[in-house]
C-alpha cells in the first residue's frame, strides 16, 4: 500500500478480535458464576481487570487509531466497565452497596448498550447478537438488583453465556477468516 505521495502505508492488525475476547471470556465466566457454578472469586476479578478491563481499553485505543469511532467507544466503555465493576466487588473502601445504586449501574450501562446496539444495525448478524444480548442483560441485571429477586441472577447468568459466547464466536471468527483469506466462519 501507498500513500497519495507514493509512501509506503502501515497497515495495522485489527484489534477486535483482542476486545471480542476479553470481552467475551470474562462475560462467560462470571456468568458461569451467576448460574451458581461457583462463587466470586480472584479468578473471576482478575480476568475481569486485566482481559476484561485492560485489554479492552488496549483494543479501544487501537481503533480509535485505526479511524474506529464505535470501536473505540465500546471496546474502551466495555474495558472501563469491567474495572469499576471489579472495584464495586472488592469494595476497598467498606462503602455500603445499595440495590438502587447497583441497579442504576446496571441501567445506565443497558441504555449505553442500546445506542450502540442501534449501530449495529447497518452491521452482520454476529454483532447484532452481541450487542442486542448484551442490552438486555445489563436491563436484566438491573431489573435483579432494584427487586432482589434470586431467579433473575439465573437468567442473566444463561443470557450471559450466549452473549459472551457470541463475542467470542465473533473473534474467532475474525482471526480465522483473515488467516484462510476466507470466510470460514460466518459472521
Amino acid at each position: 500500500m501507498a500513500d497519495k505521495n507514493n509512501m509506503p502505508t502501515k497497515v495495522l492488525a485489527n484489534p477486535a478480535p483482542l476486545g471480542l475476547l476479553g470481552f467475551g471470556m470474562t462475560t462467560v465466566l462470571l456468568s458461569f458464576h451467576n448460574l451458581g457454578l461457583f462463587p466470586m472469586d480472584i479468578t473471576i476479578l482478575a480476568l475481569g481487570i486485566f482481559y476484561g478491563g485492560l485489554a479492552q481499553l488496549i483494543a479501544g485505543i487501537m481503533e480509535y487509531k485505526n479511524g474506529n469511532t464505535f470501536g473505540a467507544t465500546a471496546f474502551t466503555s466495555y474495558g472501563f466497565f469491567w474495572m469499576a465493576f471489579v472495584l464495586i466487588v472488592l469494595n476497598p473502601f467498606g462503602e455500603a452497596n445499595t440495590a438502587t445504586a447497583g441497579g442504576m449501574f446496571f441501567l445506565l450501562w443497558g441504555i449505553l448498550t442500546l445506542f450502540l446496539f442501534i449501530g449495529t444495525l447497518r452491521s452482520d448478524t454476529s454483532l447484532k447478537v452481541i450487542f442486542g444480548t448484551l442490552a438486555l442483560l445489563f436491563f436484566i441485571i438491573a431489573a435483579g438488583d432494584f427487586t432482589g429477586s434470586e431467579i433473575i441472577p439465573i437468567i442473566s447468568g444463561a443470557l450471559g453465556v450466549i452473549c459472551g459466547g457470541s463475542a467470542m464466536y465473533r473473534a474467532f471468527g475474525e482471526v480465522i477468516n483473515e488467516q484462510y483469506q476466507r470466510e470460514v466462519l460466518p459472521l
